[in-house]
């Protein structure tokens, strides 16, 4: 590199040739050496300090090693500060030696004068300093511009530097650290106009480091760059963008259905210019437009479509759309198959027939279910398009249902079920249809759907049952909770006291149709407390609440008591409890015999009557007592036989009577209708 420039300061004046530079500054130093110490560091100092790259806060100092080294190699050097009026006051700037011979000094004020020196150092020490720098104003020059790094348009790194002013002999002059020359195997410099550019062939870790440019004429115009990995990373990134340049996507594939049934595979990228070109590959066949599916290219809108007035099971595979504008290309691929591709042909299918249906009489809501507050369930559609000719028929598992409700002015169908049995699962269908055509609607309630339903109205039942109540029984009392109908679904679990109440002894859960309940039999004191019934739907639990208090309690064991009684009164009372018909018919001459079955404890009295008198006589009526058994046997019955007659019973629990109608008939004559022939 060419060390002319602006503020040089040297030890020894140049004279002449290389060789009388070199022994003036060879008598310099003796001269020096006999005014220093006897162990002299370094022999000379330092020479030519030169600056660079003068900015507002900032600038590059330079310097020649010294021409003669001392007891020992120089290992680094010594750099000094001071203003420009106060030469006799000096600040060491670097607090260890540099290695380099430039050093970059940051930190200056702008518009201040500085002069610098440099000491050269080796293992003996730190050496003289050199002699003042010329005095340097910190300030950036009009027009100074730096170092730009980037990407030509054929892909190449560049470092490229502008200059304001030059004339004819004016050079852009390279380097690399201030001082090495640039190899031109690895780079290549080219020069238009007020610019230069340094472009890196194969940029590798080999050509990272600090790059510097000046101009020849003037060196303060000058400048470096630190080329480092990270842009070495950077660049090689975006030089391989600009050398395979991607066609911008603004929309990747999409797949539409339209109302018709019609499907649209379409993709959209950045406008494209009118030679640029589009190749589609379907399972990996180059494809081109055709009765069965047409291909439009929009270069302007850069939008690519495929059109597929009906698609079928054949289309199914991955689309792949490649495209090249110049240099610039991409490409995108649509894998069109399984469940996506089952969807969109279902639903291309669906509109298609939608489409059809609606040319008549069709339903506008198809066949649904829902569950009221009343808890009934109700199956309802709607139906549109109709005239006075269309007719409107629902099946049940292919039986025509005839109880629905319909109205015509609004087209809805309605099938209302007060209460839900497992009859109610099954396939629903109903069929609207006139001269222009049929449409179909299906429910199937079947499986998970009839479970969806079981549990949407467990959810309501429990919602509809009531607050627990109590009843006393004869065996004990009854904790209960009405509500519209009860379902096995519904799972309910008993509590008392936060505990779960299992089946037991004294515990015997039960239902009904409207009714849950939980009887406690033979109750004692320990029975009073707080009784809960939990109801699980399926998914939530619903809870109802009890307090059986103490004067609750009182109340409800001597109304139990009292049933309990009566039922033990009813248990044991005289009754007959089978035997006699209500009318009996015999022939006259023939004997009767009537017997029954009786029961009560103490075992009852016994009476037979005849028109409500007790019979007496032994002789026309034989009449026979047991335990549980009693008999009349009237012998040779007459006309005057016939009449009411009655069996008695009777005992400290009460009493029963029970009646049977003689009728006697002639021998020719047919006995009453509603009479049991006897004899």
């Amino acid at each position: 590199m060419q060390r002319s420039g602006w503020g040089s300061s040297r030890r020894c004046e140049k004279a002449g040739s290389s060789g009388e530079h070199s022994d003036l500054v060879q008598k310099e130093c003796q001269v020096e050496d006999s005014f220093s110490a006897p162990l002299q560091s370094v022999r000379c100092c330092p020479y030519d300090l030169e600056f660079r790259e003068v900015r507002d806060d900032s600038l590059v100092l330079l310097w020649a090693t010294p021409l003669y080294e001392g007891q020992s190699q120089i290992t680094g050097y010594m750099l000094q500060i001071s203003q420009s009026n106060q030469l006799d006051n000096w600040t060491i700037l670097t607090a260890k030696p540099i290695s380099e011979t430039h050093y970059k000094v940051t930190g200056l004020q702008t518009g201040h004068t500085y002069h610098f020196r440099v000491s050269a150092v080796n293992n003996a020490g730190v050496g003289r300093a050199s002699l003042p720098s010329e005095p340097v104003t910190v300030q950036t020059q009009p027009g100074t511009k730096e170092i730009k790094i980037g990407v030509d348009d054929d892909g190449f790194i560049f470092l490229g530097y502008e200059a304001v002013k030059m004339n004819d002999e004016s050079e852009f002059l390279w380097s690399k650290n201030f001082t090495e020359p640039i190899g031109s195997q690895r780079t290549k410099v080219e020069t238009t106009e007020n610019r230069s550019m340094l472009t890196f062939t194969d940029p590798s870790e080999e050509d990272l480091g600090l790059y510097t440019v000046e101009m020849s004429h003037s060196p303060h115009l000058s400048s470096s760059y630190d080329f480092t990995a990270e842009d070495l990373e950077r660049l090689r990134e975006l030089s391989w963008q600009v050398r395979n340049p991607l066609i911008a996507l603004k929309s990747a594939w999409q797949v539409e259905v339209s109302e018709k049934g019609s499907v649209r595979l379409w993709l959209q990228t950045e406008s494209l210019s009118s030679s640029a070109e589009l190749r589609l590959v379907f399972n990996d066949r180059e494809i081109s437009s055709s009765p069965r599916c047409k291909i439009n290219f929009d270069t302007a809108k850069g939008l690519v479509e495929i059109l597929f007035d009906q698609l079928s099971q054949e289309d199914e595979g991955s689309y792949t759309c490649q495209l090249r504008d110049g240099r610039a290309k991409n490409q995108c691929t649509l894998v069109f198959v399984d469940q996506k591709f089952r969807e969109i042909l279902a639903l291309a299918d669906w509109n298609r027939w939608d489409i059809q249906r609606k040319a008549g009489p069709y339903f506008q809501e198809f066949l649904t279910w829902s569950v009221n507050e009343d808890c009934e369930l109700i199956i309802q559609c709607k139906v549109t398009n109709t005239s006075k000719d269309t007719s409107f028929k629902w099946f049940k598992d292919g039986v025509e249902i005839k109880d629905f409700a319909y109205d015509q002015t609004s087209g809805v169908c309605s099938l209302t079920i007060p209460q839900v049995t497992k009859k109610e699962a099954g396939s629903y269908r109903a069929v609207v249809s006139d001269s222009r055509g049929e449409d179909v609607s299906t429910l199937e309630l079947l499986d998970n759907e009839y479970d969806k339903l079981l549990q949407l109205l467990s959810e309501q039942c429990a919602l509809s049952a009531g607050p627990l109540r109590i009843e006393s029984t004869a065996e004990g009392f009854k904790i209960y909770s009405s509500l519209r109908y009860y379902i096995g679904f519904l799972k309910t679990s008993w509590y008392f006291k936060g505990r779960k109440i299992d089946q037991e002894a004294r515990a015997k859960p039960g239902c009904s149709m409207q009714k849950v309940w939980i009887e406690i039999l033979n109750p004692t004191e320990n029975d009073k407390g707080e009784y809960t019934l939990e109801m699980l739907d399926g998914k939530e639990t619903h809870k109802r609440f009890y307090e059986l208090s103490t004067e609750a309690f009182a109340e409800t064991l001597l109304e139990h008591q009292r049933l309990k009684q009566l039922a033990i009164a009813e248990k044991n009372r005289a009754k007959v409890i089978k035997g006699l018909p209500d009318v009996v018919a015999i022939m006259e001459g023939k004997s009767l015999c009537l017997t029954c079955f009786i029961d009560g404890d103490p075992a009852p009295e016994i009476f037979w009557l005849r028109n409500d008198r007790e019979i007496l006589d032994q002789t026309q009526f034989t009449i026979t007592k047991e335990s549980k058994r009693t008999s009349i046997t009237v012998n040779k019955v007459t006309m005057e036989d016939s009449g009411k007659y009655s069996i008695f019973v009777r005992n400290q629990y009460g009493s029963e009577t029970v009646d049977v109608t003689l009728s006697v008939y002639k021998k020719g004559e047919k006995p009453p209708a509603n009479a049991v022939e006897m004899g």
